[in-house]
């Protein structure tokens, strides 16, 4: 299953070129990276494991946010990232049993 979600991209407040990554449509699913490279990877990789998460627990998860609905502050970015959650339970799915 492979799945888009909207992502909130936010600069380090110390310049640094880092980003906090945050999801609307994912409650607390929040994770960061030291650049705009490792954000995206690091987004993708808690977004997945928030979702596989949720699946293993029985839980229904809410459908992504059209892109046009979110809105970010003045320096944020919004940007879709795309899931492979089949690929990710392959991978880390042992973890969460």
């Amino acid at each position: 299953m492979k799945l888009i979600y909207p992502a909130v991209f936010k600069p380090f407040t110390d310049q640094s070129g880092g980003y906090v990554v945050e999801f609307p449509d994912l409650p607390g699913c929040v994770t960061e990276g030291r650049d705009l490279e490792e954000a995206i990877e690091m987004g993708i990789d808690a977004a997945s494991g928030w979702i596989l998460g949720e699946l293993e627990d029985g839980e229904k998860i809410s459908p992504a946010s059209d892109y046009s609905e979110i809105i970010a502050e003045n320096g944020y970015m919004v940007n879709m990232l795309l899931l492979d959650i089949d690929a990710y339970e392959e991978k880390y799915g042992e973890k969460f049993l």
